[in-house]
Order: structure tokens, then C-alpha cells, then sequence
């Protein structure tokens, strides 16, 4: 399956965030060969939060293809917290890094790197 930017059409990514994975995954000598995992985890104050590595594909991942040959995978658990969500790279004052606007997650903790769901 390849990826035009989104992700079993449910999941989107900016082109900035396909541009930041792709530069990852050339320069992080740790990457090579690896697929970019996106998942949902237990923790933080509100009782989610998103976890961002590099690592094996597993049998039941959902996985996607780039052209360039990056894969994004996502494991069967993560997918349905994540569906109809846009993944973004933001770099400006306070920090870079992925951000995901996730129209499930009801609730943010202060610092605003854990969320609920509606469940």
C-alpha cells in the first residue's frame, strides 16, 4: 500500500511530517532498515500518550509504503485511537517535534503531552 499522505485514509500527515520522518530515517544510523512505528500508550497525567521509534514491522501491523521505501506502521491496538487524525511537525519557540491532532481525545493534561478519549 503506498502512502499519499494518509494512512488507510484515516490518518493523515502534513507534507512537513512526511519530510521530518524521511529525514529521520536517513540520518539516524539506529533507522536503517527500520519502519516508523506511531503508537497509542498508557501514561502521562490524562491516561494516553503517543509514542514515536523506529523498529520491526510485526505480522498484524497495520503497515504503509512510501515510495522512497519508508514504511509508517501502526499496531492493531493504536489504529482505532487514531483514526481520523492529522500528524504535523512543528518547530517553532517552545520546541519541535510530532504533533498529532487527534478530534477523539477529550481531555489534555496541562503540559499537553498526554490525552483522553472519548471512549
Amino acid at each position: 500500500m503506498s502512502i499519499d499522505g494518509t494512512i488507510g485514509e484515516d490518518i493523515a500527515f502534513t507534507p512537513k511530517a512526511l519530510e521530518r520522518i524521511a529525514q529521520f530515517a536517513n540520518t539516524m544510523p539506529d533507522a536503517k532498515g527500520l519502519s516508523l512505528r506511531i503508537a497509542v500508550q498508557g501514561g502521562g497525567c490524562s491516561g494516553f500518550q503517543y509514542g514515536f521509534s523506529f523498529e520491526d514491522r510485526q505480522a498484524d501491523d497495520y503497515a504503509f509504503e512510501k515510495e522512497n521505501g519508508l514504511t509508517i506502521v501502526v499496531d492493531p491496538i493504536s489504529y482505532p485511537y487514531l483514526q481520523g487524525s492529522t500528524v504535523d511537525y512543528v518547530d517553532d519557540l517552545r520546541g519541535a517535534g510530532f504533533v498529532v491532532n487527534n478530534p477523539k481525545v477529550v481531555r489534555t493534561c496541562g503540559c499537553g503531552h498526554s490525552f483522553d478519549v472519548e471512549r
